[in-house]
């Protein structure tokens, strides 16, 4: 869980996620209450029309993020970050002071989407040093900050078969989202991809 207290592909999947939410969300607005952040910033708050290859459904949604601490809203799911084969949402709290980025990008097969996690992982943008973690295959959590940016960021980084997801949690700077949520999330992401990728290859 969220802590009041203690808290919050491939280069590609990193250009996916700038993509995804243009002036990268940060928090919340001037008039939130403290702990704040720069405000959340979203090109769109409307769902882009379904394409071919739709993956959006394979996505988490805001009821699955929202527990006794915080209820969370969807302010966009978009499908083909940026060209890629995939979709990618963000969620924002109802104080605006903390973000969660779901991406998940698919590719050809099991072997490609590890190669684009280990990309990932050494081009990330995120200042921290990355740890092991129990979640998916190859998962990896990074807890740090961004250059020049008043926040705390914790990435998850793993693959599901053909797919790479990059969760990525942000928060005031101080309020940093604790071990058992993410790790909760990041399981959550696994098993909705488990299942739907295996209905896809019915």
């Amino acid at each position: 869980m969220l802590s009041r207290s203690h808290f919050v592909a491939a280069a590609l999947i990193t250009v996916t996620v700038s993509a995804c939410t243009p002036a990268e969300p940060g928090g919340a607005a001037s008039s939130a209450p403290a702990p704040t952040l720069p405000a959340f910033t979203t090109s769109s708050t409307s769902t882009a029309a379904p394409q071919a290859s739709d993956y959006r459904d394979l996505l988490l949604t805001a009821a699955d993020l929202t527990d006794a601490d915080d209820t969370f809203v969807q302010r966009s799911r978009e499908p083909s970050p940026d060209g890629h084969p995939g979709a990618s949402a963000f969620f924002v709290n109802a104080q605006d002071t903390r973000a969660v980025i779901d991406t998940v990008l698919i590719y050809p097969d099991d072997a490609a989407a590890a190669a684009a996690l280990q990309q990932a992982v050494s081009t990330r943008k995120v200042v921290g040093d990355p740890q092991p973690t129990g979640v998916g295959q190859g998962g990896v959590v990074i807890r740090g900050t961004r250059p020049d940016e008043d926040k705390a960021v914790t990435l998850l980084l793993f693959t599901e078969g053909p797919a790479l997801v990059r969760l990525e949690f942000q928060s005031a700077d101080g309020d940093v989202t604790t071990d058992p949520f993410v790790t909760s999330i990041g399981k959550m992401q696994q098993i909705a991809l488990r299942v739907g990728l295996a209905d896809d290859e019915q």
